[in-house]
């Protein structure tokens, strides 16, 4: 099948989906879900946007309110909190919190890789050439406690130096995450998409210490495969609102489908204006690198919790001692049912 007709199948999914959905729910409202997003300007959580854009939540039945933080961990706790009720964030979160009793599950994957760097400060290039250098520096993260800050440990702790002689500091994503690494205010930042792109275009000389864009890079970094961004929420809301997650997973499915059938320069001209920034060539060149990233099926790789858990264990007594059930921090139930609605084959 061609191009352009593979992108028209698609379109027509769609327009089945939120013909059978308006007609399913005449007169009845859509069901709202509040959606925590970790940083709506990163690429990696570009799929949670991209959805609504082409109105794919709706087409699937459900209301989707997406809620804006500066990092996953506020994101996460708004979830905990009730104030929200799905995260977009990382998987991570899910195996890490278990052994302080809190049981969350992923039910759609949207990231194949994390997609996390860690980039060293233009003034401190010739001097920070290693991890170990870090040690009594101030790194940035999108937040403390969220998976930046998890990657920041796991690689002091790598080489060998101590997580708590490196002071962490939250800022944000994107504009506030670059606006501190180029004042001076710390000496490296764990920063994504496509932040690190227009850095990179800036400072031609930007060193980078490890990078996991790529498959090739995340294997060099963990070993194995790891999943970066999903969907999830508290175990018990998955089980008491099989409908939403469903309809969520579908969206998340659907939109998938259409970036790999679609170029960047389409993909980007549905995203908001707010989001793509005044430089849309380098948003366009981040973007470009960063659709290997995204998952095709929508589908955790059960190597890729597996690894999750193999590195807390190495950095968390807690996780380490906790004797993890992987299959209650994740579920492709959903994923599966969608990809078959849709048409998608492994």
């Amino acid at each position: 099948m061609s191009r352009t007709g593979f992108a028209a199948r698609i379109l027509g999914v769609l327009a089945v989906l939120f013909f059978c959905a308006g007609t399913a729910l005449a007169g009845d409202a859509l069901p709202v879900v509040r959606i925590a997003i970790g940083g709506a300007g990163c690429l990696c959580y570009l799929p949670t946007v991209l959805a609504r854009q082409l109105g794919a939540y709706q087409a699937a039945g459900v209301d989707v309110r997406l809620i804006n933080f500066k990092g996953g961990a506020p994101a996460l706790t708004a979830v905990l909190g009730g104030s929200a009720d799905v995260v977009s964030g990382y998987y991570d979160h899910n195996v890490e919190l278990v052994p302080k009793g809190k049981f969350l599950k992923t039910f759609v994957t949207y990231d194949r890789f994390p997609g996390l760097v860690l980039v060293i400060a233009p003034k401190d290039t010739r001097t920070i050439t290693s991890v170990k250098d870090l040690r009594g520096k101030s790194v940035g993260v999108t937040a403390p406690g969220s998976s930046t800050d998890f990657f920041l440990k796991y690689l002091l702790r790598k080489n060998g130096v101590d997580p708590n002689s490196v002071p962490v500091i939250g800022v944000g994503l994107g504009p506030t995450a670059v606006a501190a690494m180029e004042h001076g205010e710390i000496a490296a930042a764990v920063m994504l998409d496509p932040a690190v792109t227009l850095l990179k275009a800036k400072y031609k000389d930007l060193r980078i210490l490890s990078d996991t864009r790529t498959e090739q890079d995340t294997l060099a970094v963990f070993g194995g495969n790891y999943p970066g961004g999903v969907l999830y929420a508290q175990e018990n809301w998955v089980a008491s609102h099989p409908k939403e997650a469903g309809a969520l997973a579908e969206a998340i499915v659907a939109t998938l489908k259409w970036i790999h059938s679609h170029s960047a320069q389409e993909i980007m001209a549905k995203m908001p204006p707010s989001l793509v920034g005044s430089d849309r060539s380098l948003y366009l060149s981040a973007l470009e690198n960063t659709i290997p990233m995204y998952s095709t099926d929508g589908r955790m790789d059960p190597r890729g919790a597996e690894a999750v858990l193999k590195v807390f264990s190495q950095s968390d007594p807690e996780v380490a001692k906790a004797h993890i059930d992987l299959s209650r921090t994740y579920t492709n139930r959903f994923a599966a049912a969608a990809d078959t609605r849709l048409g998608i084959t492994n």
